[in-house]
């Protein structure tokens, strides 16, 4: 099984759109489901934010890795 890495906070928003999310939505009072990501310039999403967040969207791991 191949290992999860860091990876660009755009790629992360990529694959959950893949998973039907939308997103980035700045501030609001609605209610929506929200996976948090981190954006800060020069940084990647580090492999335990993405373990967490592979935890919340309710999907196995290789599956997150093929989108």
């Amino acid at each position: 099984m191949s290992r999860l890495t860091p990876l660009e906070p755009r790629e992360v928003f990529r694959k959950l759109r893949r998973l039907g999310f939308v997103g980035p939505i700045p501030g609001g009072r609605h209610s929506r489901q929200i996976i948090p990501v981190p954006v800060h310039k020069g940084k990647d999403v580090g492999v335990g934010l993405i373990r967490e967040i592979i935890r919340e969207v309710g999907i196995a791991r290789g599956e997150w890795i093929e989108l």
